[in-house]
């Protein structure tokens, strides 16, 4: 598959590295596993001098000679023995030949100097400090462990705590862009190909190259190389997140196996896990990991009432509904048995994709500036979401649907009213209903 988007990625990286030609820039690249952090920077810096450091797992002094072995092949610069070199000795070099020349230096896997050497941090610290009024170096470093990288940097405690000078958060491809990648790659493609497509990959790039590349289109085609034996997809979750949780990663999983299936509320968690306290867990999760959402209905007055948690996510919302929960039958090699359970199940699955899907083109368009969904305390009012725009004062009351002709304005009227007599009359406010379904993606 050919390299889609990162247009906004690419004027950030443009941007920064006119300012590491005056003065020193160090970048932080943070996004998930897959996302696609280290092609980023790549293409970007592709027929450009770049050096390129992977933060393998391996002896510091190993890495070393690689690190060093990349110095004299792209500058063409003789150095020290490499035998026994200690990082702190080759950032040192760096920093010191940046006050010379402009240096671009990316490393990679970041945080995994933690395995290696922690010592490593301190002495980036006291080398950046004393040298970055002098070098004219564009540093980058990117990691997918967010809680080791969210250590390194927003801990105060941490040596490079406050160093950088830019973070770049690559996302997940947009809903655009997602259409723009099967509209070259099949044409005339069915809108529920495309929801499939979105459901199983939530627009992570490594998946949608993945499926694009072995020409995997249809519905069908994607379950079928998504559970086949031997499958990338299948172990992905668990190679994801144990990295992440440790040794918790069991109660971890269980929760987002729940999540998954639809107990979303705290007590529906704590019943389900005869557990008596899970607030901690689902902190970490929210606010450390950056797995699940709390959401509420739109101007719950209350921090802790009528909560909701979701995996927005939409690949590990799949894994965690199907592969983990079902893992007994995997083990029993029954992939074709677990792919029918996938298929029976997928109507009601990419459903809540498709509100997902639609939450996120809202974003893209740019035009509100309020977006949530809302139900009432007894769950009997429903509204999948809610548009506000309170320059234009307009005010959107949005249901999803597969299926168009199952859309009843009337009575998503009725729970609009229930919303204004709950939540105050919106004024002078133009008032819209509107109806989405497979049709409009």
């Amino acid at each position: 598959m050919k390299f889609f988007d990162r247009e906004i990625e690419f004027e950030k990286l443009r941007e920064i590295e006119e300012l590491s030609q005056e003065t020193a820039q160090f970048t932080i690249v943070t996004g998930r596993r897959r996302i696609g952090k280290t092609e980023l920077v790549r293409r970007f810096y592709e027929g450009k001098p770049l050096l390129y450091f992977f933060v393998a797992r391996k002896a510091e002094a190993c890495l070393c000679e690689i690190f060093i072995e990349e110095i004299r092949t792209k500058l063409n610069i003789p150095m020290m023995d490499a035998k026994g070199t200690s990082f702190a000795t080759v950032f040192r070099f760096v920093m010191d030949l940046a006050q010379t020349q402009h240096i671009t230096l990316f490393i990679d896997e970041f945080q995994d100097f933690y395995r290696i050497n922690p010592s490593i941090y301190s002495d980036m610290q006291n080398i950046w400090d004393s040298c970055k009024n002098k070098a004219r170096i564009n540093l980058i470093v990117a990691g997918s462990v967010n809680t080791l990288m969210n250590k390194i940097f927003k801990n105060k405690k941490e040596p490079l705590f406050g160093r950088q000078t830019a973070t770049m958060h690559v996302r997940p491809f947009r809903p655009s862009v997602m259409k723009e990648i099967m509209a070259q790659y099949c044409p005339g493609y069915k809108k529920s190909d495309l929801l499939a497509l979105y459901t199983l990959t939530g627009g992570v790039a490594k998946y949608v190259e993945l499926l694009i590349d072995h020409k995997k289109f249809t519905e069908k085609t994607m379950l079928n190389m998504f559970f086949e034996r031997d499958s990338y997809f299948l172990p992905e979750g668990k190679n994801m997140l144990v990295d992440e949780f440790g040794k918790d990663y069991g109660i971890y999983f269980s929760i987002l196996t729940l999540i998954a299936q639809g107990k979303n509320t705290r007590t529906e968690l704590e019943n389900a896990l005869n557990i008596k306290e899970l607030s901690g867990y689902l902190k970490n999760l929210n606010e450390e990991y950056g797995l699940i959402s709390k959401q509420q209905p739109l101007y719950e007055k209350s921090a802790n009432k009528n909560v909701h948690y979701t995996i927005d996510d939409q690949f590990l919302s799949f894994w965690f509904r199907f592969v983990y929960k079902y893992s007994h039958i995997i083990e029993a090699g029954g992939n074709e048995k677990l792919k029918s359970i996938a298929e029976r199940d997928f109507a009601t699955v990419s459903g809540k994709s498709l509100e997902h899907y639609f939450m996120e083109v809202l974003k893209e368009q740019g035009s509100y500036t309020r977006l949530g969904y809302w139900h009432d305390r007894k769950g009997e009012n429903e509204i999948d979401i809610i548009a506000e725009d309170e320059v234009e004062k307009r005010l959107e009351f949005i249901e999803v649907k597969r299926q168009s002709k199952n859309f009843d304005e009337d009575i998503l009227k009725s729970k609009a009213a229930s919303f204004m007599k709950s939540v105050g009359t919106y004024d002078g406010y133009e008032i819209l209903y509107k109806g989405l379904s497979i049709e409009d993606m």
